[in-house]
């Protein structure tokens, strides 16, 4: 059986703190789903979605939950009550055995912990949810003063992602300086926008000194990457990635 491919973060995380992020590597479906499919949403064989799940569990030995994420700003706390497939793009967890899991193909998902270790969360940041502050509402969970840490993952990088002016005129009215994330693209009223980038400046202005991860280079690049990412901007059906955060004893 093939390992599970796994992308663990480089970062200072306190000692009882674990992350990964899943790439297409280590799973069992097939044809564009090729391997480790996660998404049970997207048209793949629900069987190797479920032992794909399995894997990923028995890798890092603790329960990915996963949402129904929307696009929105709603955070969920997790435990071993909530229901499955709750509606949320973000949750945190103060407790053990349960990761903190959001699915990505082209978005941008970001890890967070304390410098204590005291609580994890995890955030689904794709340009809505960023604009619309998911990022700010999963800070708001964390109590004041504590020093956050986040982690960004792969996601669709500024040289593929391509988006109109009024998604550039929604990031500027939040806050002009965010115009430096967008260069004109090749098509007349086209704008190519740095998504991690975008990430990297809200986060800044809303406290966290300490980013790492995704730079914006092009080995994060989900489009671009194809034997790796799994990307819906470059595929159209597509599967999907996991980051996850969780907890140790």
């Amino acid at each position: 059986m093939q390992k599970v491919d796994l992308l663990v973060p480089e970062w200072p995380a306190p000692a009882g703190v674990r992350a990964v992020c899943t790439t297409r590597g280590g799973g069992v479906s097939q044809g564009c789903f090729e391997s480790l499919n996660l998404g049970n949403h997207v048209g793949d064989d629900e069987e190797a979605v479920a032992e794909n799940r399995r894997r990923l569990q028995a890798a890092i030995g603790v329960r990915p939950v996963f949402l129904q994420q929307v696009h929105g700003v709603a955070v969920v706390s997790l435990d071993a009550a909530l229901a499955e497939e709750a509606t949320a793009d973000a949750c945190v967890t103060t407790g053990v055995g349960l990761a903190c899991t959001i699915m990505v193909a082209d978005c941008l998902p970001v890890l967070f912990t304390d410098a204590e270790g005291r609580q994890v969360a995890a955030a689904h940041a794709g340009w809505r949810g960023l604009a619309a502050g998911v990022l700010e509402k999963t800070l708001a969970t964390f109590s004041a003063g504590e020093r956050v840490m986040a982690w960004l993952g792969p996601c669709i990088g500024p040289s593929a992602f391509e988006v109109g002016p009024e998604v550039k005129a929604v990031f500027e009215a939040h806050d002009r300086a965010l115009a430096a994330c967008f260069k004109p693209a090749g098509a007349e009223g086209k704008w190519k926008a740095d998504l991690p980038g975008l990430a990297r400046r809200r986060l800044m202005a809303a406290g966290v000194a300490a980013l790492h991860g995704n730079d914006g280079t092009a080995g994060w690049c989900t489009v671009s990457n194809p034997s790796r990412f799994f990307s819906h901007r470059r595929d159209g059906l597509s599967g999907r990635l996991a980051a996850c955060i969780w907890k140790t004893p």
